[in-house]
């Protein structure tokens, strides 16, 4: 693991191809590196991604990461010395209806897409993991070297491509880093993008589409788990700052490039469902139906994540630690939605 603090100025700021770069956490992604200086190139096939999420003067390449020619090209007029991958499958209950589709999009891609790097001659790669690939973890917080027991197709997908990039690591001249993310919440405080996907299951987002009127309610699910007020507490981090720990990752990773490195993002505290809610309340000055439900199966009861290694490794500081914030954040990029899509 990358130990001390890289400075910015201290790497070589080469091309970047960052995949779902349309999409939510790879359009926040794209912005913070377009904002430290780095040449930025996006490959998203807009099943899910928004052109509109692209910044100007980002090139844009409208494809899949299964097509190793596209691919190639990209590298080869780009010049590509990093990537960024975010393409792929995150609905977590889709991924046990349509398995196959998960490993499809997000194993069998990223196999396509690391395969290509090496060919490509594109030494670091800076992967898109998630808290999912721990199941049901008997300790919380959750340290990177909890055991991964993945309990659905979308924590198993994520977590075959984390063993994909250690062997691919051993075996050939490429590092990467693999960032396992909690709850990501929020968006672009200038408002440039944020979630903008129908149909969406974060709760956040949920809630403010609720307290926006476009939902009736949110439903709770569950209020018998082993927490102070009986409904699951998840760890939220701004999207913004995530995408910053991409950023000061891939930095770690052109200093050290005989190293690799994983990751858990998260701010390392709690909020119950009902908490979340409350500052929901909170920001809007309005009350959102609160639908009472059972428990979905494989729920944890807390899911925190331990994140000192990232603190200790990288010169990461949160901006936006507040749950008030992050709210905010999301309640104003999804009113500004509302008028994107209601211009198109």
């Amino acid at each position: 693991m990358a130990s001390g603090s890289t400075s910015p100025a201290s790497v070589q700021k080469g091309p970047v191809l960052v995949t779902g770069g349309a999409g939510y956490i790879g359009s926040h992604a794209v912005l913070a590196l377009k904002d430290a200086g780095w040449p930025v190139a996006v490959i998203d096939n807009l099943v899910t991604g928004f052109r509109f999420a692209v910044p100007e003067g980002v090139a844009f390449y409208h494809g899949d990461i299964s097509d190793e020619a596209l691919l190639a090209r990209i590298f080869a007029e780009q010049g590509t010395q990093a990537i960024m991958h975010f393409a792929g499958s995150v609905v977590v209950p889709e991924s046990v209806v349509d398995p196959l589709k998960y490993y499809r999009n997000n194993t069998g891609n990223t196999r396509t897409l690391i395969a290509a790097a090496v060919a490509g001659g594109v030494p670091h790669f800076i992967f898109s993991s998630t808290a999912a690939t721990y199941g049901i973890p008997e300790v919380s917080p959750v340290t990177e070297d909890t055991a991964q027991r993945p309990i659905n197709p979308y924590g198993m997908s994520k977590l075959m491509s984390e063993y994909m990039l250690a062997d691919t690591a051993r075996a050939h001249p490429i590092n990467y880093g693999a960032l396992r993310y909690f709850n990501v919440a929020g968006a672009d405080p200038q408002g440039r993008t944020g979630q903008s996907t129908a149909g969406a299951t974060h709760l956040i987002k949920v809630a403010v589409e609720a307290a926006l009127g476009k939902r009736d309610g949110v439903s709770v699910f569950g209020t018998d788990f082993a927490t102070p007020d009986g409904t699951g507490v998840r760890d939220y981090i701004h999207v913004s700052d995530l995408a910053r720990a991409h950023v000061l990752a891939l930095e770690a990773l052109i200093a050290e490039p005989s190293r690799s490195m994983t990751f858990n993002c998260g701010y390392g505290r709690g909020f119950s469902v009902l908490e979340v809610l409350d500052a929901v309340d909170r920001v809007t000055n309005r009350k959102i139906e609160r639908r009472l439900e059972a428990r979905r199966a494989g729920d944890p009861d807390s899911l925190i994540s331990d994140n000192r290694r990232i603190r200790a490794a990288l010169p990461w500081v949160p901006q936006y630690a507040d749950l008030d914030t992050i709210v905010a954040h999301a309640l104003a990029w999804e009113r500004r939605l509302t008028e994107i899509l209601g211009k198109e």
